[in-house]
């Protein structure tokens, strides 16, 4: 650590990914922390203008993975929060091929410069749930300990799996250094922004016809202050993150007071195809598969060793809940969008039935 800073807080810290929602409010909380000495955002893109004024207090510089190595070492560098994943490919931006070069690519690359960074002590990465897959043959609740059944289907799953390996083989290398892999369940809450919080706000919400999934969230807060513990305190291991408590899909969308839509397609390609028709974001295999099968993690580990609870499943479903009373006025194109949707589907399951008669 660097002399003079106090006990388990490091005095310089990088964060990787500020240029999104996450990175950036993480980035600026450690900023906030007196024991802190700097805290410096890497992004090869700068933050929005809805960001940009969370960061007055971090140093930024836009610099991809790849030019990590130099900066890490001539920085006296501590600690190192790597949040620069992505969750879903975006067509516009290279699609699959590059998600993958940025999380995988980037990760390895981010571990080779913490190679040669002699301060380092301290890496936090974030990881997630979907390491453990979603199958129908996955047991009740996943411990840190359990093993996929299946190989995922979706990329960001299989992203993960890839960069826990990597970070496997640095500490092994670098044992000196305190690793922390932090697998966060899908964020929720009043403030969080992501595909799933999307999925939830739409008036008619898409489902699999005879699946009604189990989900565990976590508070986009409570996230927020793992990852600061992570930082200022010293847990090495892996640590599944999430609130306690499971919702069906069924009744996550009851209590949003939304409609469940029932769609009859292998792999819940037609409900994707709804959500689309609709104009609401994009559904990657991870996010279909977690529909279908849900997924459930045993939190003990990280409430024993952190002395931290997050709030529950519940609790922080009902926070996203009120922050979204007024719901999403549908436009009278989404609206026959939808009712032609919802026809397709009836049609899908009529035929299906004549099929089977």
């Amino acid at each position: 650590m660097t002399p003079g800073a106090p006990s388990g807080a490091p005095g310089v810290v990088v964060v990787t990914g500020v240029g999104r929602y996450l990175g950036a409010h993480v980035a600026a909380r450690l900023a906030a922390d007196p024991r802190i000495e700097r805290v410096i955002g890497i992004d090869p893109t700068p933050p929005g203008t809805e960001l940009a004024g969370l960061l007055d207090g971090v140093e930024q510089v836009q610099v991809g993975p790849a030019d990590l190595g130099p900066l890490l070492g001539d920085l006296g560098v501590d600690a190192v929060v790597h949040l620069a994943l992505v969750s879903a490919p975006d067509k516009q931006h290279g699609g699959r091929a590059a998600m993958k070069e940025q999380n995988v690519i980037g990760t390895m690359q981010l571990l080779a410069a913490g190679q040669r960074a002699p301060r380092l002590r301290k890496l936090v990465i974030r990881s997630s749930t979907a390491a453990y897959g979603a199958s129908f043959r996955d047991p009740a609740v996943f411990t840190e300990d359990t093993e996929p059944r299946e190989v995922p289907r979706g990329g960001f799953a299989r992203d993960i799996l890839d960069i826990e390996g990597y970070v496997r083989g640095f500490r092994r290398r670098r044992a000196d250094v305190t690793g922390t892999v932090l697998r966060f369940a899908p964020f929720i809450g009043s403030r969080a922004d992501t595909t799933l919080t999307r999925y939830f706000s739409q008036p008619l919400v898409p489902t699999i016809f005879g699946r009604d999934a189990r989900l565990q969230f976590v508070h986009f807060d409570d996230a927020l202050e793992v990852l600061h513990r992570s930082v200022v305190e010293d847990h090495p291991g892996t640590y599944n993150v999430a609130g306690s408590g499971v919702l069906s899909l069924s009744q996550a969308i009851r209590r949003a007071g939304r409609i469940a839509v029932p769609v009859l397609e292998p792999g819940l390609s037609g409900a994707a195809a709804l959500a689309r028709s609709l104009g609401f974001g994009r559904y990657g295999l991870d996010q279909v598969d977690l529909f279908v099968h849900g997924r459930v993690v045993d939190t003990s580990r990280l409430e024993r060793e952190y002395a931290f609870t997050p709030r529950t499943t519940a609790e922080a479903f009902d926070d996203f809940i009120r922050a979204h009373q007024g719901g999403v006025v549908l436009t009278r194109d989404r609206l026959a969008a939808a009712e032609q949707s919802v026809l397709e589907g009836i049609r899908q399951v009529r035929a299906a039935v004549r099929e089977r008669s």
